[in-house]
């Protein structure tokens, strides 16, 4: 980096919240998305095009002046900004337009409003069908549907409020992250119905008020009671629900909705409490009963189903499944009779997302790892003969938009040393026109030096990858204090190949003021395959610590490591494993900072906490190892705690748990809450957060 006499970044400058953190933001275009074939985005108060080759040019689609004057004319609100766009009608000259609570359906061509859809300022959850032409959203613990007319129709009706219509169920778990499911024609809607009435009420304390509120959730713990869903199904020509036939046991977890192409059925992933056992099964959608289990997939440990069937463009009798059946998350063929044809993506490595199909549906285009887990890189798949093509040209994680042809592609990427990238892609050429690149906005600003690099795990094969932020102004013979900053749960990978390698803002700051700052990922994360992730199942911060102590023994190794002088900072799942460092190594580590840890897993969520450790019935030994709360009389160092007093996700109960056992067995940890804070701190707390764990280390161990 270039040399400056500007003074070192604050926390100001490198926090979510600081007062200055935008202006080191990298920049991109906004909203960047696909109108058919050609590629748009929001620049300031336009809709304009992104040029697709060197021949063409940015035009003006639409301004929000244009905008406001057909608004006006209808009787509302002109918009202040122009919110969110999208182009669901492929060609059409229709652009769906939505601020607050106001949607639109606006013609580019006549300038005028072709439909608005007013919700109620207290909707959430909406969900448009632009087929039906209509927005489903939920109030309360109710779901409606608001069509064209602003006719509100009422689908639920329920006044318990541990019934919840609509939302996103079983903890937004199996990559659960909506309620509502829409019909092809949009003339039916699925929906969620969580029956939570059999959960204790789990008590959160609101101490903004003069005397303080008791604000009870439905937190199942692991071993407990969970919930019970169903999925109802409504038709908007009859008026009526069916709700289907899923039958007992009811604890069971009902994930991965999709409608068949002709609307007659529904298809649905099926986990057993225990989540060893997935069924694939399809419901018929007017009688709600069983229509056919097509197949079901086991697994000793677990199985995690993430993604519903995708039936081919082309064909309505064939779909598309994500398992990780054979090692790796992979796609596989199969047809509506639940016979697997072929397996058409296999190696080493996950496939990470699902693009969609070209016009003839003979293409398929997907993002994977294949290159390495440290990136991303596109690919288009012959369904025919199985070949593929890489896509993406420069090293990096790319993620990418089809367009409603898939003849082209928008590829955004980034690396290292590449803050942002956006090419569109000719997928039949395979050429690619570089559309935008983003300035660094750190070009005049010396920063830390920052690395990549591996080891090997203790069993002598698990490549183990890491990134290391040496001080600022570093001199090699000088021994500095370490931080290891860590996570190391599932579905996490903090090091890669993409801007700086994903380096934190606090990192910076602490290596600008003397510290040595890494971070590994150790097995039990994602990206690298089931046996990776899963080798953790009944033991969770057991293999995952001795991962982090090959990065420590790595670090101390190095004569610029002060040896003792190595603290460890991590939030919630980090937390938990900044306690297992802390505790199982106390000889090692002088510092510590817990965020939101972790510290007993009994106490923690039915889904995600059984899944990784059974319950604590089933498996007595691992919960009784993995306490915290039970290490908490092995503290040598310096430990501090922090937790918000509202957190729905780990809650402060952790904390004080382990508070109670380290005062019975004479260790004195530090305690520092946020009120009215949830799992993490927001706005300007955070900035307050990260100049606090500051103080701590310096203080401690700086």
């Amino acid at each position: 980096m270039a040399q400056s006499n500007q003074p070192p970044l604050s926390l100001e400058d490198l926090i979510p919240g600081g007062n200055s953190f935008n202006k080191y933001r990298v920049q991109s275009p906004s909203q960047v998305q696909w109108w058919a074939d050609t590629p748009v985005q929001v620049k300031g108060d336009s809709v304009v095009t992104l040029p697709i080759d060197e021949k063409q040019t940015s035009k003006v689609i639409i301004s929000k002046d244009n905008i406001n004057k057909s608004i006006s004319s209808i009787g509302k609100e002109p918009l202040a900004t122009l919110g969110t766009i999208s182009f669901p009608y492929g060609e059409e000259p229709v652009m769906m337009l939505t601020r607050g609570s106001n949607s639109y359906l606006y013609n580019l061509d006549s300038q005028t409003i072709e439909a608005s859809f007013s919700l109620p300022k207290d909707a959430s959850n909406n969900d448009f069908s632009k087929e039906g032409k209509a927005i489903a959203y939920t109030r309360d613990n109710n779901l409606y549907i608001l069509d064209t007319d602003s006719r509100e129709t009422a689908i639920t009706a329920d006044t318990d409020k541990g019934i919840v219509n609509g939302q996103a169920v079983h903890r937004n778990e199996f990559g659960i992250s909506k309620g509502t499911f829409w019909s092809p024609t949009g003339n039916q809607l699925a929906f969620y119905r969580m029956d939570e009435t059999m959960v204790t009420d789990y008590p959160l304390v609101d101490i903004s008020t003069r005397i303080a509120e008791l604000k009870d959730i439905k937190y199942p713990m692991a071993g407990m009671k969970s919930h019970h869903v169903t999925v109802g199904v409504f038709n908007r020509t009859t008026g009526q629900t069916t709700f289907l036939k899923t039958g007992t046991p009811k604890e069971k977890y009902l994930t991965n909705i999709a409608w068949s192409p002709d609307e007659k059925y529904i298809y649905l992933a099926e986990l057993n409490r225990g989540q060893d056992t997935c069924k694939v099964v399809r419901y018929d959608a007017v009688s709600g009963k069983l229509d056919a289990t097509l197949f079901v997939e086991t697994h000793p440990k677990y199985v995690e189903p993430e993604h519903p069937v995708l039936f081919l463009k082309n064909d309505p009798n064939l779909f598309i499944w994500q398992s990780e059946r054979d090692g790796y998350n992979h796609l596989y063929l199969y047809d509506t009779s639940g016979n697997m044809k072929k397996q058409i993506t296999s190696g080493k490595w996950d496939v990470t997302d699902v693009l969609g199909f070209d016009v003839t549906g003979n293409y398929l285009y997907y993002v994977s790892t294949e290159v390495t887990p440290l990136e991303r890189h596109i690919y288009q798949l012959s369904l025919k003969n199985g070949k593929t093509v890489q896509l993406s040209k420069e090293a990096g994680v790319h993620s990418a938009l089809l367009s409603e042809s898939g003849k082209y592609l928008i590829d955004r990427y980034t690396s290292q040393y590449n803050p942002g990238k956006i090419a569109i892609t000719d997928t039949k050429r395979n050429k690619s026109y570089e559309a935008f690149a983003a300035k660094n906005p750190y070009k005049d600003i010396t920063l830390p030096e920052i690395t990549l690099g591996s080891l090997k795990a203790d069993d002598g094969k698990s490549d183990l990858y890491y990134r290391l932020v040496k001080p600022l102004n570093f001199d090699p013979s000088v021994k500095y204090p370490t931080i290891v900053y860590v996570y190391g749960g599932p579905h996490s990978q903090l090091v890669d190949n993409s801007w700086m390698g994903q380096v934190r803002g606090w990192d910076i700051y602490m290596a600008e003021k003397g510290y040595i700052v890494f971070t590994l990922d150790n097995r039990g994360t994602a990206n690298r395959g089931i046996d990776f992730e899963n080798i953790t199942h009944r033991q969770l911060g057991v293999v995952e610590t001795q991962d982090q102590m090959t990065g420590v023994n790595y670090l101390k190794s190095l004569p610029y490591v002060d040896a003792d002088r190595i603290g460890v900072h991590g939030w919630s799942f980090g937390g938990f494993m900044t306690l297992n460092l802390m505790l199982r190594h106390p000889e090692t580590f002088k510092v510590g900072v817990a965020g939101g840890p972790v510290t007993n897993w009994k106490y923690y969520e039915i889904m995600y906490g059984e899944r990784y450790m059974d319950s604590p019935k089933e498996n007595p030994e691992g919960y009784a190892e993995t306490s915290m709360v039970d290490k908490a009389g092995d503290l040598k160092g310096r430990l501090m705690l922090i937790h918000g007093d509202e957190d729905p996700t780990v809650v402060m109960q952790h904390s004080l748990q382990f508070l109670k056992s380290a005062i019975k067995k004479g260790t004195h940890p530090d305690f520092f809450v946020y009120p009215g804070h949830g799992h993490n701190m927001i706005g300007r707390d955070r900035v307050h957060l990260h100049e606090h764990i500051t103080r701590y280390f310096d203080d401690f161990l700086k």
